[in-house]
């Protein structure tokens, strides 16, 4: 028979037992993620609950200004970032000399052809007038995607650096208008088609899977990277981190979230 005294210490060693996995939980490290407002801190936030689920503690670190998100990840106020693509992250870490790496792509926001005129691709006429960003990097990447869809075709040379310049071939003898990004939803009242970034779209209601008569691929050269600092590119939370990312859970979230107006190239 179980005597009160033998009864109290099975209760306190069961008692034990039981918090066990809270107390290693609770001094786990703690991963800080930096993103911007929007679609990548409601990603990371999903990314989070799964990370938890497998025993990781993630702390999503909200910004308001991206330029300032690498800086933070270099002084080691964050432990990683998931805000800017491959080549807009590769001009910062040598703009700046930051020692920092990508170690995973996370989400492509694609560029996409926009048109009040036409419904599909088919029905561009030659000579048709099309608004593409003015910035160097907007415009670059414009082209590539009109290249893509054969409207266009530039010097190779140029890669990621395409400017006005070097298109070699235009088919459709296509009227190419640069325009600062804050004017291409507004030039839709005029142009044939405009080619206009995720972000500017959104917030005038476009989106590309819905509203777009040409999309960029999941997997094109913008796509989102996971970054850290290079010392750290070897630690287990990095491979823990990149696994509740690209997991089936996350890939539910984005598809059933934003219907591919957000683009997974893993």
């Amino acid at each position: 028979m179980m005597t009160l005294r033998s009864f109290a210490a099975a209760l306190l060693a069961s008692v034990a037992v039981c918090a066990m996995p809270s107390v290693a939980y609770a001094t786990a490290p703690v991963v800080k993620v930096g993103v911007t407002r929007g679609t990548y801190a409601e990603i990371m936030d999903e990314v989070r609950r799964v990370a938890a689920a497998q025993g990781l503690r993630v702390d999503v670190v909200t910004f308001d200004d991206g330029s300032r998100i690498d800086t933070a990840l270099a002084a080691r106020d964050i432990d990683a970032a998931s805000f800017e693509d491959e080549p807009a992250f590769d001009a910062s870490r040598k703009r700046n000399g930051y020692a920092l790496t990508s170690v995973a792509t996370t989400v492509t926001l694609p560029m996409a052809l926009y048109s009040r005129k036409l419904t599909t691709l088919e029905q561009i006429q030659p000579g048709a007038t099309v608004a593409i960003p003015a910035d160097r990097d907007g415009m670059a990447r414009a082209l590539i995607l009109l290249q893509n869809y054969t409207l266009l075709t530039f010097d190779d040379r140029a890669g990621l650096h395409a400017a006005l310049r070097d298109v070699t071939g235009n088919r459709l003898h296509l009227k190419l208008r640069a325009l600062p990004r804050e004017r291409l939803v507004a030039a839709l009242n005029t142009v044939t088609f405009a080619v206009i970034d995720s972000a500017s779209a959104q917030q005038a209601g476009l989106y590309p899977a819905r509203d777009s008569i040409g999309i960029e691929d999941a997997r094109s050269p913008y796509a989102g990277v996971l970054t850290v600092r290079d010392v750290d590119r070897a630690q287990p939370w990095v491979a823990q981190l990149i696994a509740a990312y690209h997991s089936n859970e996350v890939a539910h979230f984005i598809l059933t979230r934003y219907q591919d107006s957000v683009r997974r190239p893993w």
